[in-house]
């Protein structure tokens, strides 16, 4: 949220009593809030862990009830709704709701939407975005807003807003189909998301353990329901990063190539970099990643050996090994050898 919306919202300064904040981010200018009486809910671990440094109350989940409500809409319009209805869940009566979104994040939809739920008021336009003011009426808001959790698979649940909600990420079913028949002995999956690819690959002999790295909360919360093997370790962490007392010899990744809705295919970058990091100079890397991502580079400076073992024209899988050493060569599928 721009500082010019906050400001035009609460012109006159913290609202009164104690405000309840779904979504802000380490970035946001929260100047017009009085933090004494703010508490920022945020699952996104970077953002947790720089709003917490700030100084702000920042939590995973709201306690009590609250005297009025910002929520910032998530780009997943089943997350945003359920943010809303987490804050009108803890609201007193007759609280003020402010709902904050960018256009390419869908609040004109829902601000519609809302107009036929509830009294919709002050609405505010500014920098592609808009800021507006909701009553919400005695009955609440539709039941089904609320964040419930949805199989996907036998086995599986997700949470509203995490990466591939809906299902497998086929990214992530290639990559399960070509992990080796015999695993390393100490895994770590960055960007583990809600399970599934751990969950393939502690299905194969060899792991001991497994490090489960995630930054979405949500995301995390659900792994935790999916991956119930006494070997799997969870970390709610940026992969960017993490770090383990001793090193490890394997790691697979799905990388996020996206900040919000903007190509950034340096998050991927800075994964590989980590993968290096932890891995003994022996261990192996696998890696699935869209076709048109320039990671290639990347591995190189990172690995001695690089080789894209499988893929189509949407996706190729790497493996690399020889963390450290660099200046590495790497073949394409099918390449000699």
């Amino acid at each position: 949220m721009t500082q010019s919306r906050l400001d035009l919202a609460f012109p006159d300064g913290h609202p009164g009593g104690r405000v309840l904040f779904i979504g802000a981010t380490a970035a946001d200018d929260l100047s017009p809030l009085d933090p004494a009486q703010l508490t920022i809910v945020q699952g996104n671990f970077p953002d947790h862990d720089g709003l917490t440094a700030r100084g702000f109350d920042v939590r995973t989940e709201p306690e009590g009830r609250f005297d009025a409500a910002v929520v910032r809409l998530p780009r997943a319009k089943a997350a945003a709704r359920a943010r809303l209805a987490l804050a009108a869940a803890h609201l007193a009566p007759g609280a003020a709701l402010w709902v904050d979104g960018q256009k390419t994040d869908g609040v004109d939809s829902l601000l519609k939407e809302l107009r036929g739920n509830a009294e919709v008021r002050d609405v505010i336009s500014k920098a592609h975005g808009k800021i507006f003011q909701v009553t919400l009426p005695e009955a609440g808001l539709p039941a089904d807003w609320t964040a419930t959790e949805r199989q996907v698979e036998p086995g599986f649940v997700t949470l509203p807003g995490v990466f591939s909600a809906d299902g497998i990420d086929p990214g992530s079913r290639m990559l399960a189909d070509n992990l080796p028949p015999k695993m390393p002995t100490r895994v770590v999956d960055l960007g583990a998301g809600w399970g599934w690819l751990s969950a393939q690959a502690l299905a194969r002999p060899g792991i001991a353990e497994l490090h489960l790295v995630e930054a979405d909360h949500a995301a995390l919360t659900s792994a935790k329901r999916n991956v119930t093997d006494p070997r799997a370790q969870f970390h709610w962490a940026d992969a960017r990063n993490f770090t383990l007392r001793e090193p490890v010899n394997g790691v697979i990744m799905n990388p996020p190539f996206h900040e919000g809705r903007q190509a950034d295919p340096r998050l991927g970058a800075d994964f590989i970099a980590t993968a290096a990091r932890i891995l003994t100079s022996a261990g192996r890397l696998w890696l699935v990643a869209n076709r048109h991502l320039p990671y290639e580079s990347v591995l190189a400076q990172h690995f001695g050996q690089v080789h894209e073992i499988a893929g189509d024209t949407r996706f190729k899988v790497i493996e690399a090994t020889a963390a450290g050493k660099g200046t590495a060569t790497v073949r394409a599928r099918g390449a000699r050898r």
